[in-house]
């Protein structure tokens, strides 16, 4: 399967580190993950997305993106293809207009329920589904759901996006595991518009931080505060940090459970919730 990392914070940061050189850092799970890698970032609040479809270790473009890139919002992915050739179409992350989105999982009976789940899709998104892979269906779910609160464009509120993400997870199920022997759906997903984040763990690892032990620059930080270095007692937060596996350095990492979600709003409010809409929402 594939690679997810995800960074919301209220300042610009480097990302080389946990894109390049930490022991654990996304390009180097390439290794295991060759069949394409794609960053997101964004800048004056519109995203700037590079794909390629070759091994992210090796690439030299990748090696200079993650270089480069200093954003408030980052989103990353290296891919390990089960639906859909190696082409540039069928690496993540995927965008629409702000929106961008990277999926790590898989639908199995894809290329039977295809057509069924493409029909989930208003008419108009539906002819910006470009590639082969379940996960750009899924996230054009994902945004159909969204418009039909208005404009994509709009600034959304944390509770929006999780509702539509637990609905499209819903009805991804409904369509591709009506058989009592199918197997199940992988449906862990990050998406942002660059201000809101969230994340869903539908079967695959995600872990997030919003903390660190001690910040390194906290002697010089302005926008150091108590929720920088101790889990957050108000609800607010200065970072989310997303990954499929957790990486080494000062931050505390929290795992989710399979139907969790964690995001954040344009507020940097944190919240955590189950998928399940009969439960409540906690703050973490």
């Amino acid at each position: 399967m594939c690679r997810l990392f995800g960074f919301r914070s209220v300042i610009p940061s480097q990302m080389h580190r946990s894109l390049v050189a930490a022991d654990n850092a996304l390009g180097r799970q390439s290794e295991r993950h060759p069949d394409g890698w794609g960053v997101a970032y964004y800048v004056d609040g519109a995203p700037h997305v590079t794909r390629s479809p070759t091994h992210a270790l090796g690439c030299a473009l990748f090696q200079r993106v993650s270089g480069v890139v200093s954003s408030e919002t980052v989103l990353a992915h290296v891919r390990k293809a089960t639906q859909g050739g190696h082409t540039v179409l069928n690496c993540h992350p995927f965008q629409y207009g702000r929106w961008t989105f990277a999926h790590n999982g898989d639908v199995p009976t894809f290329a039977r329920d295809r057509e069924a789940l493409l029909a989930e899709v208003s008419p108009r998104l539906r002819r910006f589904v470009l590639g082969e892979t379940d996960s750009e269906v899924i996230f054009f779910m994902v945004l159909t759901r969204l418009e039909a609160l208005g404009p994509l464009s709009a600034q959304r509120d944390v509770d929006d996006v999780m509702a539509a993400l637990a609905a499209t997870m819903r009805d991804v199920d409904r369509i591709a595991q009506r058989d009592a022997d199918a197997k199940p759906n992988l449906l862990t997903v990050i998406l942002t518009d660059g201000t809101t984040m969230v994340a869903h763990q539908g079967g695959k690892e995600l872990h997030f931080s919003t903390h660190k032990r001690r910040c390194a620059d906290r002697e010089s930080c302005s926008f150091l505060a108590p929720h920088c270095e101790a889990p957050t007692t108000t609800g607010s937060i200065n970072h989310l940090v997303l990954s499929s596996e957790p990486l080494h350095g000062e931050n505390v990492w929290y795992a989710l459970e399979p139907g969790e979600m964690v995001g954040v709003d344009h507020r940097m409010r944190l919240v955590r919730r189950s998928s399940d809409p009969r439960k409540l929402a906690v703050v973490a």
